[in-house]
């Protein structure tokens, strides 16, 4: 009698929900903090050691259904799956946090990167302003979701490269 192999879709799904699930209520957390507009070190190390946790976890409850055995590609699939969907629950979460829950965010984070620039660079309140206005050109909702899906296909791919390259382990053929 012959094993139906678990679907690698399955996995990349359920993980990938986990992780928008968490990355929301991150966000949230942050909000709640008014610390939203923020970005920095400390948000991105916590954002891309969740991320992580959900690949690795994925990846092995997928080896785990399949016998204790994994390709690289399906590692890939796993991993590359969890990314993008947990992304794109975390782009869509992102447009209801700016457009409806706080509709400010934006001018928040604009008016935080101006001072940011002015205390930590040698540039001029002009110049700031300058770019600071070129950048806006990159903050529609439709360039943020572009920029948005791009980042998280190449991210997702590296997410995925390591944990895939050690978690593999293909069956004999004999």
């Amino acid at each position: 009698m012959e094993q139906n192999e678990p679907k690698t879709g399955k996995f990349a799904l359920n993980f990938g929900v986990i992780l928008g699930v968490v990355g929301i209520i991150f966000a949230l957390m942050l909000y709640s903090l008014d610390m939203h507009y923020q970005g920095g070190f400390a948000v991105m190390g916590v954002s891309i050691t969740l991320t992580l946790i959900a690949v690795v976890i994925g990846m092995l409850q997928f080896k785990k259904a399949n016998n204790g055995f994994m390709s690289f590609g399906q590692a890939m699939k796993v991993g590359v799956g969890i990314c993008l969907i947990g992304g794109i629950i975390s782009i869509l979460f992102n447009q209801v946090m700016q457009n409806v829950i706080d509709p400010e965010m934006m001018d928040k984070a604009l008016t935080f990167q101006r001072e940011q620039l002015l205390a930590t660079s040698k540039m001029t309140p002009d110049q700031v302003d300058a770019q600071l206005e070129m950048g806006k050109k990159f903050s529609t909702p439709s360039m943020q979701l572009i920029f948005g899906l791009i980042f998280i296909v190449v991210t997702a791919f590296i997410y995925s490269l390591i944990p895939a390259l050690i978690l593999k382990k293909n069956k004999n053929v004999n």
